[in-house]
């Protein structure tokens, strides 16, 4: 098993070994908890964006994934296109795909393997957009889809081991540690819970139910040996292989692989940092380059949207999109400051920020510009920010008014650094509100 892949492909050729192997010994089934794009640009800019991914998952065996969040992060049509070129299956319960081109994936599937017969229900986490029921990704990109809350749905299936027939239950879920074990305590019907979302390394019981996790971006494979006597599923050993370490490979997939790595265009130098940039000191980088680029008073930027640090040196195209992989928009807003601090003091957004200051005090939040002196409501901000921040707090922003603009923010940047400032320095720099 593994989860929260992120566009990762080069320890697959790692996984098909090992899987190949242990076929030679016994019955295996290989399973995804979610999340498989996102993260890695030769997989989310590639001409068919997340190919890569579903093409080596294809090839290194995977049996059955469930939807995680970030599938939708292309928007649907792209993700019907993956969906079909898929030889494994998907499961999630808790979408319904009829008012979109996306094929109705299974709530569940029963699995065969020479005479065992396990079932496995997929089930996604909903708490991309407060007051309503979507995946954490953007609002837009899954607007002709429907979802519900997991905790809807799962009393359904209660009885789904005995109608099935199956030798084991299993939920595979994209729903993070926390809520994986509330499914456990609050819907006890499961043999065990294969998880993602929360990348975290899980392996322990809660209400007699085996939990799993193993991190993300392919750093570890999880081995569950069960044993099946008289209708009921022991765990025998489990065991969670670090990739990184592990030294055989099937060759004909590192081949593979090694001709979608082989993208010379990311491999461009387009800046040079001073110092290793943590994801802090990004948010001072990438809130001041919006800003000078676009021309704008100032810019915020979610901390979630930054996924990558920055090494010291040559600074390339591909440490651009790893940071920022999300395809996002960037879009120009003008706010008075009065609108600006409705927005936070309403929705207690966290934000890195660049061209003013907002302090807490105790009548609410001040502002300062740049020259350090307090602004009053009625004055005006011209703001540049990608567009997944107005699609989630869409009533604190008039798209009507806004000024969208040609490039992505990944792009925006990579264009800073090339036509204004080449140079990153931030070190220590911390402009997180």
């Amino acid at each position: 098993m593994f989860n929260d892949p992120h566009g990762q492909l080069d320890n697959f050729a790692k996984i098909k070994h090992i899987v190949d192997a242990e076929k030679e010994k016994t019955n295996v089934l290989l399973v995804c908890g979610g999340d498989i794009f996102s993260g890695n640009p030769i997989v989310d800019q590639y001409n068919k964006k997340g190919y890569p991914m579903v093409d080596v998952m294809n090839r290194a065996g995977v049996d059955i994934a469930v939807l995680g969040n970030h599938e939708f992060d292309y928007g649907v049509p792209i993700l019907s296109n993956r969906y079909a070129e898929a030889e494994f299956d998907w499961v999630c319960a808790n979408v319904n795909t009829s008012g979109s081109e996306l094929p109705q994936p299974d709530p569940y599937k029963t699995l065969t393997i020479d005479d065992l017969k396990i079932t496995v229900l997929g089930l996604v986490e909903t708490n991309g957009k407060e007051g309503e029921v979507i995946p954490s990704t953007h609002p837009w990109r899954v607007m002709d889809l429907e979802f519900q809350p997991y905790t809807d749905v799962t009393g359904q299936y209660q009885n789904l081991k005995t109608s099935e027939n199956a030798d084991v239950y299993m939920a595979l879920t994209h729903l993070g540690e926390y809520t994986d074990k509330e499914l456990a305590n609050d819907f006890p019907y499961f043999d065990l819970i294969v998880g993602g979302h929360s990348h975290t390394f899980v392996n322990e019981k809660v209400n007699g139910i085996p939990i799993f996790q193993v991190g993300s971006y392919l750093s570890h494979l999880g081995k569950i040996e069960l044993t099946v006597k008289d209708g009921e599923v022991e765990v025998i050993e489990t065991d969670l292989i670090d990739l990184n370490e592990y030294t055989e490979v099937d060759e004909e997939l590192k081949g593979i692989i090694d001709a979608y790595n082989d993208a010379p265009e990311f491999e461009e130098v387009v800046g040079y940092a001073t110092s290793y940039l943590n994801t802090t000191e990004l948010g001072c980088f990438y809130t001041t380059a919006l800003k000078e680029y676009m021309g704008v008073d100032a810019s915020f930027q979610n901390g979630g949207g930054i996924r990558a640090g920055i090494d010291e040196g040559d600074i390339t195209a591909m440490e651009i999109y790893r940071m920022d992989p999300f395809n996002n928009g960037s879009v120009v807003f003008t706010m008075t400051v009065a609108e600006i601090k409705e927005f936070f003091e309403n929705t207690g957004a966290h934000m890195h920020i660049s061209g003013i200051t907002l302090e807490n005090s105790g009548s609410g939040i001040i502002i300062y510009n740049e020259s350090g002196d307090e602004m009053n409501d009625s004055e005006t901000v011209t703001i540049g920010i990608n567009d997944y921040i107005p699609a989630v707090h869409d009533s604190y922003f008039n798209y009507s008014g806004a000024d969208i603009k040609e490039l992505t923010t990944a792009e925006t940047i990579i264009q800073y650094l090339k036509t204004v400032n080449s140079t990153v320095d931030y070190e220590g720099c911390d402009r997180y509100f």
